[in-house]
């Protein structure tokens, strides 16, 4: 099969959306399909085409930015190229392009799946209102032209002011997700490296420095839970210093981080490894997010895979991982107090998830079986396209 992915960022770029995006191209290469991504050159040191594990990555110079989005004046001529030589088409939203995009498929005579990783939810400013209106317009437009959507969970969906629209076009499939193998002494070299001593009780966070990731409420708890546990120690893995974007969020936190003084560390972007490493010593993984455009949080997965609970809101999607897991505690948005107490009942209570679970994780989210319920997917669309 001949499948064309489009989305906005792909790699190096790091985000939930993106990592999905390049899991899910190359365990669909790896079965055996034609696998072409077409992308932005957000950074114009990036090349123009390369081969990665099997996917054909094209990318498209950038004329200027639309808040955290971009505008690719090539992008109609090279898609129109490239659906033609597709068998169908898999929209990644939200991005701005998504309804031309759809809009040529259907001229085409090719399938569109959209995948619709979340609702968007924009900060002030004229230029973030226009983005956001453009690319709401085009998620409306694309997902009627749509013949599947494609979201996390259903839980998600039914709450979505958008998605709850096109329930009908609904396929559930989990997030592509892997963790890479550590030892023993990967942890301890990971440890003295960042001088974090046996005795400190862990608290991770793994996310960008952005505004729906709510790092505040986080930062407000930890007060309160180093009176309970005096031993406890944040550290944040991620991008902290270029996130587009969240220059004024950034401003605002940094005499925040700087109250904590020790005890609040940025560890940055991280390897693979090193980030699997992390999660096996961190004694617990908040996800503080705040709004819709956190619509799972694949790094709580991540986290129980390597046996560590996860205290997340309780957001659609989001708290979906601790309810079938039983592995942490959901807390109200935006509630330093409850948050504290509930990293501090976790860190007293030392949770831990059996090894048959951690199979039945591995086995559920593994970008081979998310591969093969895409597979079936296209040639459902597929044969009743005709």
């Amino acid at each position: 099969m001949r499948i064309l992915i489009v989305l906005t960022y792909f790699q190096p770029h790091k985000s939930g959306l993106t990592v999905y995006a390049v899991r899910q191209a190359r365990a669909l290469a790896a079965r055996g399909h034609e696998v072409t991504v077409l992308t932005s050159q957000y950074n114009p040191d990036l090349p123009r085409e390369e081969w990665n594990d099997g996917v054909r990555i094209l990318r498209l110079p950038v004329a200027f930015r639309l808040s955290k989005g971009v505008i690719m004046p090539q992008m109609p001529f090279k898609v129109w190229r490239l659906i033609g030589d597709a068998d169908i088409v898999n929209l990644h939203v939200p991005q701005v392009d998504a309804a031309l995009i759809a809009l040529l498929a259907k001229i085409h005579g090719k399938p569109v799946v959209l995948t619709y990783h979340c609702d968007l939810k924009m900060p002030g400013g004229l230029v973030n209102r226009m983005a956001g209106w453009a690319a709401n317009l085009a998620n409306r437009i694309s997902a009627g032209l749509a013949e599947a959507i494609v979201h996390n969970t259903r839980d998600f969906a039914e709450h979505s002011p958008f998605l709850k629209r096109y329930l009908n076009k609904l396929t559930v499939i989990q997030p592509p997700i892997i963790v890479k193998p550590v030892t023993e002494e990967d942890i301890a070299a990971f440890r003295l490296r960042h001088r974090i001593q046996p005795e400190q009780r862990i608290i991770g966070m793994v996310a960008r420095l952005a505004t729906e990731k709510g790092v505040e409420y986080l930062v407000q708890a930890m007060p309160e839970v180093i009176e309970q546990i005096p031993e406890a120690r944040a550290i944040f893995v991620g991008d902290y210093e270029h996130v587009f974007g969240e220059e004024s969020y950034k401003a605002k936190l940094l005499p925040m981080f700087a109250e904590l003084e020790e005890r609040w560390t940025f560890l940055g972007i991280v390897s693979e490894l090193d980030k699997a490493v992390f999660f096996h010593i961190c004694n617990v993984l908040v996800l503080p997010s705040i709004n819709s455009t956190e619509s799972f949080g694949m790094v709580q997965v991540e986290a129980m895979i390597c046996g560590t609970p996860a205290v997340v809101t309780d957001l659609p999607g989001v708290r979906q991982p601790v309810r079938s897991t039983g592995m942490g505690k959901i807390v109200p948005m935006k509630d330093a107090i409850a948050l504290a107490q509930a990293i501090v009942e976790v860190l007293q209570s030392d949770t831990q998830l059996d090894l048959e679970a951690v199979a039945v994780l591995v086995e559920h989210y593994s970008p081979e079986t998310v591969a093969q319920k895409y597979e079936a997917l296209y040639h459902q669309v597929l044969e009743r396209d005709g």
